[in-house]
């Protein structure tokens, strides 16, 4: 039996590694700094050139290189296998701690009956190339992971869901997140505090990439304001941790100040909840959100 997931309570997002008007130097700079500080970093071969950032600093000292959750996923066992590849060659490891599935084609439609997918991520893990799964979800795709922990195909395998979960965002859709609630199924939260301030994104022309963010910034503000948190990064984090199946929350940094912010709480023995009121100001909210605007947007709109 695979030893439980424990991953550090804030995982380092690496985005922003990616991001070319950052100097190279700079990038690997902060990640530096984030495997200095023994947390677990999350990335993917879509955060540009985020992987040849992390090897460079890898490079540098192999003994600090953490556990990494890995973006993975394709249609087939030859597909993932290829993407898996791409993933730990620039990073210069030969295996991935955690897979997060991203499936589509057949491997969605498997994964969501029990077929044979199940058998090829046992192999995978039985080989010792991907140690743990987690299953990536968004509004559009939670049918699938939703039928697939229903029927309890799930069971054994998948450690946990991962997903963006902020005041302002749950991707998992009303029944999937009602019933990973009722099995106490675990969770990653991503996008801790959803690109930026909610007064950013409520005041700040352009500061919401897409609209519905300002929208619902309008709504969240009063609710932060009332908590008397004065910080929106601490707000995110204990939103997140006043859901026990939520064990890490993944954030992105490309400052140091960021991401001290985050490993405030990455060094705590627990993570204080949002008191009970205003959890439920924000989930009335987000329940809303979901039925008359997620399920509904088309895939990669939001």
């Amino acid at each position: 039996m695979a030893a439980p997931l424990l991953p550090s309570k804030y995982i380092y997002g690496t985005t922003r590694l990616g991001d070319p008007k950052i100097p190279v130097a700079e990038r690997v700079k902060i990640a530096r700094a984030a495997m200095d500080a023994g947390v677990w970093f999350h990335t993917s071969r879509q955060y540009d050139d985020a992987l040849e950032v992390l090897g460079r600093a890898f490079a540098e000292d192999r003994a600090k290189v953490p556990p990494l959750i890995i973006k993975i996923g394709n249609n087939n066992l030859a597909e993932l296998r290829a993407n898996i590849r791409q993933n730990l060659t620039p990073l210069g490891l030969d295996h991935v701690d955690v897979g997060q599935l991203c499936l589509g084609g057949e491997y969605a439609e498997d994964f969501r009956r029990g077929g044979p997918c199940y058998d090829d991520f046992r192999r995978l893990r039985d080989e010792g190339l991907v140690r743990h799964f987690v299953t990536e979800v968004f509004p559009w795709t939670s049918q699938g992971p939703y039928e697939a922990l229903k029927a309890g195909h799930t069971e054994g395998l998948i450690d946990a869901f991962i997903f963006y979960l902020n005041p302002l965002q749950r991707f998992a859709a009303n029944p999937l997140w009602d019933l990973i609630r009722e099995r106490n199924a675990k969770v990653i939260a991503m996008r801790t505090v959803c690109g930026a301030p909610v007064h950013t994104l409520r005041d700040v022309p352009g500061a919401a990439w897409v609209p519905y963010l300002q929208e619902r910034a309008v709504e969240v503000a009063p609710i932060f304001e009332r908590s008397g948190i004065a910080d929106w990064s601490e707000f995110c984090v204990r939103f997140a941790f006043s859901f026990p199946q939520v064990i890490a929350t993944v954030g992105s940094a490309s400052r140091q100040a960021h991401l001290d912010a985050y490993l405030r709480f990455a060094r705590a023995n627990a993570v204080e909840p949002l008191p009970v009121d205003i959890v439920a100001d924000l989930m009335t909210l987000q329940r809303r959100w979901s039925d008359k605007v997620d399920i509904h947007a088309k895939p990669w709109t939001m």
